[in-house]
Order: structure tokens, then C-alpha cells, then sequence
């Protein structure tokens, strides 16, 4: 099943670079820094398998995440759209007004 049900796998993969990608990626990256800082080694220059792996984890781990992310907001979409044909009643249109017939008209005070 995964994390994203069989309905899902209909909506268009996200963008191979997105901000949750980018972000555990960072996150991902920074760990492995840290811990290199906390050991007493170099932090860019030991390690850098590690940062590789961390920072690759933390972009899959995004894309999934953005993926479930993309999921749930059209699954909410759908309700909503289906409430608003179930019930349209509840949901009329107001007749739209320019800016003129809301706002005062301006008299200047001299």
C-alpha cells in the first residue's frame, strides 16, 4: 500500500526538487556535520559517505512526504467539491459589486 493509498496514484508526481525535499535533505546533510563537529573531526572533510547518505535519505523522505502532502489536499479538495454539489443551497453566489458602490465617496475636509 505504501503511504499513499491506490486512489492517490492517480495525481501527478511532485517536482523532483521541492521545499520538503530541500529540507530534510539540509537537515539531513547539517546531521551528519554535527556529528562529525561532535567527534572532533573535520566536519566537511570526514565522513562524506555519511553526508551523501544523509542528505539522500532526507531528499527521498521529502519527495514522499510532498507526495502524501499532495494526496491529502486533493482528497480534501474532492470532499469539499462533492459537499458543495451535495448542498448548493448553502452555497450561493452573492451578486458581485464594484468599488464604487462600497466605498463613500471621498469629500476632501478644507
Amino acid at each position: 500500500m505504501g503511504i499513499v493509498p491506490e486512489d492517490g496514484k492517480a495525481l501527478p508526481p511532485p517536482g523532483i526538487v521541492n521545499r520538503n525535499s530541500l529540507w530534510l535533505s539540509g537537515m539531513g546533510w547539517f546531521s551528519a556535520m554535527l556529528h562529525n563537529a561532535m567527534n572532533h573531526r573535520p566536519p566537511l572533510k570526514s565522513g562524506v559517505h555519511r553526508q551523501f547518505l544523509l542528505a539522500t535519505l532526507g531528499w527521498f523522505i521529502g519527495y514522499h512526504l510532498t507526495k502524501h502532502e499532495n494526496y491529502t489536499y486533493a482528497r480534501l479538495d474532492r470532499d469539499m467539491n462533492e459537499y458543495v454539489k451535495l448542498y448548493p443551497e448553502r452555497f450561493e453566489t452573492k451578486e458581485k459589486k464594484t468599488l464604487a458602490e462600497i466605498v463613500e465617496p471621498f469629500h476632501p475636509v478644507r
